[in-house]
């Protein structure tokens, strides 16, 4: 989940000047990064040889 604070770094670290889109895209990337922390604390990822045997399958 996102934070004010994460935002905040986040909006931080950008030039002085920006658009609207570059501060979007950056709170989007944020927000798929933190999914995906989430879906690692979770175990909810494959592994490098899971995917493997699946593209195995699937070509």
């Amino acid at each position: 989940m996102l934070t004010k604070e994460k935002v905040k770094k986040t909006i931080d670290r950008l030039s002085d000047s920006f658009t609207v889109d570059q501060v979007i895209e950056e709170l989007v990337v944020l927000d798929k990064i933190e999914k995906g922390l989430k879906e690692v604390e979770e175990d909810k990822v494959y592994s490098t040889q899971q995917v493997k045997d699946q593209l195995k399958k699937w070509l």
